[in-house]
């Protein structure tokens, strides 16, 4: 009943964490960058460098980890989307988004206006 509640008490009010999706970057000792996405990057970030179970089974191992990039991107399909072209991107161009701190337009091109 208070799940309910609670779920009609965020659909009323818009939900607003499902538009705040993240895509972040994580260094490894070795230099291996992972990118991942979350709605909380100190909490995701932290989840990672605890080295406990939630942590993706890329990362166990190889810390100490440096959080490189992070960008908000708004809703989660957007997230994922950008996530899945960034995972398949070479690493020299992974290292450009991390130096530039920002995405450049050919990988996540700007909503086009109404």
């Amino acid at each position: 009943m208070a799940h309910d509640k609670l779920k009609a008490y965020n659909n009323a009010m818009g939900n607003h964490k499902q538009n705040s999706w993240y895509l972040y970057l994580i260094r490894t000792q070795q230099g291996a960058l992972y990118t991942g996405i979350t709605t909380d990057i100190k909490r995701r970030f932290s989840e990672h460098d605890a080295q406990g179970p939630k942590c993706a089974k890329s990362l166990r191992g190889k810390g100490p980890l440096t959080l490189v990039f992070k960008k908000k991107i708004g809703p989660k399909s957007d997230a994922l989307k950008l996530e899945c072209q960034i995972k398949s991107l070479p690493k020299s161009d992974k290292e450009f988004l991390v130096k530039n701190k920002k995405l450049p337009t050919l990988i996540f091109p700007s909503p086009s206006p109404s």
